[in-house]
C-alpha cells in the first residue's frame, strides 16, 4: 500500500514565500465570498493503514459478480468466457508496462499488435481502416459524430432511439459543447422506424446514427435504412456488437460509413464496468479524420517487415490547425486482449459462437414466454439479447429473482419506459440449458408472487 505524507506547517509557509502570498485564502482571492464554504470540510477523523483495508473489504463484499450469481444482465457489458491464453499473453511485461503507448518510438511488438488488431477490426466490420481503438464504445460514437461534423460541416444528428442510452447521452453531451442539434427517430416494432428515419433526415443531418443489433436486441434492417440515412450525404454511422458480427453481414457491405463499438466482448473480463476498449472504423474516404492514430506495416532499410504509427490526428503529433482528435492514447492493453481472443476464436470459431448464442437464445426466449406474465416485448430478429414485458412491477421482479441468486436482466425501465415492466435479457456461451431453465422458474415464480402481493423473501 502507497503511503502519502502530507506537507508540514514549514513546507507550506515556503511555498506561500515563493509565489508571494501571505496564506492559503490569499490563493482564494478573485473567487467571490458567497461561492466559498467558509468552514472546514466536514471529515471524519482519519483510519489507520488496517481500519482503511477492513472499511474496503466491507465495502468490496457488497458488490455482487457474475461469478456470484446466475446473471443474464447484457446492455452492452457481456459475460463471456476469457481463455487463459489472453492473461497469459498481456501480462506479459513487453505489453504491460507500456500500457496506453503512443510515442512514434513505441516497439515493434506492440505496433504489430495494434497492426493485427486494426486488420481484425476491418474484417469485422467490412471497412477499409480501424484505428488503434479509442477508450470504449460511447466514446467512439461521439467521435464518429465529431468526425461527421467535420466531414461536412453540418450541425444535426438523427439518433436511432435504438442506440445505446450512455451513446445517446454522450451525442447529447458533445453536441452541447460545439451546437449541434440532436434529433430522435423512434423504434416501431422493436426496430427503427424507417419513414421516421428518411423523414428526420435532411440537408443539414451530418450524421445519422443505428445500431446492429439494437440496445433492445433487435436485429436492424440496414440495407433498409441505410440509403435513406445516407439520402442528403450524412455519414451514416453504426455501433457493432462485434460477436454478433460473427454472422450479420458486415456494415461496411451494406453502404455504412463509420462502424464503432464497445470492445469489451472480445477477451476482457466485466470487471464492474472497465475498462475495456472502444473499436473504430471507416471507409478510406475517412482515413484522415479518425481519432487516435494508425498503425502500418512498412519495409526498413534492408527490406525487412516493420511498422510504424502511420497516421495520428493529435496536436501533439501534427500542427494543431490540421488535428481532429483530442485523443492521445489508445486502450492498447485492453485492444491486445481482444486481438489474442479473436485469434484463439479464429475465423470459424467467431461464426460456431454466434451461432450457439443465437440457438441459446431462441431457446430462452422460448422458455421465458412459455411462463405466465412474461412475453416478448417485440418480435423482430435477435442474436443474444431479447426484451420481455413482464405483467408485474419489474423492479419488484429483479429484487425477488436476486434473492434466488438470479440476475434476470436488465430493467428497461431505467432508459425506456414505454416498454411495459421491460426486462432486456442476454445470453452467453457461460450461460448453460440449465441456467436458462432456472431463469424460467425463477422469473415465472417471481412474476407470479408479484401479481399475488405475496411478501418479499428476504435475501440469502
Amino acid at each position: 500500500m502507497t503511503t502519502y505524507t502530507s506537507a508540514t506547517d514549514r513546507d507550506r509557509a515556503e511555498m506561500l514565500a515563493e509565489i508571494g502570498v501571505g496564506s492559503i485564502e490569499d490563493l482564494f482571492e478573485s473567487i467571490p465570498a458567497a461561492l466559498r464554504l467558509g468552514r472546514p470540510l466536514d471529515l471524519p477523523s482519519g483510519l489507520s493503514e488496517a481500519e482503511v483495508h477492513a472499511h474496503l473489504r466491507d465495502l468490496a463484499e457488497r458488490n455482487v459478480s457474475a461469478q456470484d450469481e446466475v446473471t443474464f444482465v447484457g446492455a452492452g457489458m457481456y459475460d463471456h468466457y476469457v481463455p487463459a491464453l489472453v492473461d497469459a499473453i498481456i501480462e506479459r511485461s513487453e505489453f504491460l508496462t507500456p500500457y496506453t503507448p503512443y510515442q512514434p518510438e513505441v516497439s515493434q511488438g506492440t505496433l504489430q499488435a495494434m497492426f493485427e488488431y486494426q486488420t481484425a477490426i476491418s474484417e469485422l466490420t467490412g471497412l477499409a481502416v480501424s484505428n488503434a481503438s479509442v477508450y470504449d464504445g460511447p466514446s467512439a460514437v461521439g467521435a464518429a459524430g465529431y468526425l461527421a461534423r467535420l466531414a461536412n460541416g453540418r450541425e444535426r444528428f438523427v439518433v436511432s432511439r435504438g442506440l445505446h442510452p450512455h451513446s445517446r447521452e454522450t451525442l447529447v453531451t458533445m453536441s452541447a459543447g460545439y451546437g449541434t442539434e440532436v434529433v430522435e427517430v423512434p423504434l416501431s416494432g422493436g426496430v427503427t422506424d424507417p419513414d421516421a428515419l428518411a423523414d428526420a433526415v435532411d440537408e443539414g443531418t451530418a450524421a445519422v446514427f443505428l445500431q446492429q443489433p439494437n440496445f433492445l436486441g433487435a436485429v436492424e434492417d440496414l440495407e433498409t435504412l441505410v440509403p435513406g440515412a445516407r439520402a442528403t450525404g450524412a455519414v451514416a454511422v453504426c455501433a457493432c456488437d462485434p460477436v454478433a458480427l460473427g454472422i450479420l453481414r458486415p456494415p461496411g457491405e451494406l453502404g455504412i460509413d463509420v462502424a464503432v463499438g464497445e470492445g469489451q466482448p472480445l477477451g476482457n473480463r466485466l470487471d464492474y464496468g472497465g475498462p475495456s476498449f472502444g473499436f473504430f472504423a471507416a471507409s478510406d474516404a475517412y482515413l484522415r479524420r479518425m481519432p487516435g492514430r494508425i498503425a502500418g506495416e512498412t519495409t526498413d532499410a534492408q527490406g525487412r517487415r516493420g511498422f510504424v504509427l502511420t497516421l495520428q490526428t493529435r496536436e501533439q503529433h501534427i500542427r494543431r490547425e490540421k488535428a481532429t482528435s483530442n485523443i492521445c492514447t489508445a486502450q492498447a492493453l485492453n485492444a491486445l486482449a481482444g486481438i489474442v481472443y479473436l485469434s484463439w476464436l479464429g475465423r470459424r470459431g467467431l461464426v460456431e459462437l454466434t451461432e450457439l448464442l443465437v440457438a441459446r437464445t431462441a431457446y430462452a426466449r422460448d422458455a421465458l414466454t412459455a411462463r405466465d406474465g412474461v412475453r416478448l416485448a417485440h418480435d423482430a430478429p435477435v442474436v443474444r439479447e431479447f426484451a420481455v414485458s413482464l405483467d408485474a412491477p419489474v423492479r419488484a421482479v429483479v429484487e425477488r429473482c436476486a434473492t434466488a441468486g438470479v440476475n434476470p436482466g436488465y430493467r428497461l425501465d431505467l432508459d425506456y419506459p414505454e416498454v411495459e415492466n421491460g426486462l432486456l435479457v442476454a445470453i452467453t456461451e457461460q450461460r448453460s440449458r440449465a441456467d436458462i431453465d432456472r431463469l424460467a422458474q425463477v422469473l415465472g415464480d417471481a412474476v407470479a408472487a408479484e401479481r399475488a402481493g405475496a411478501p418479499a423473501q428476504a435475501p440469502a
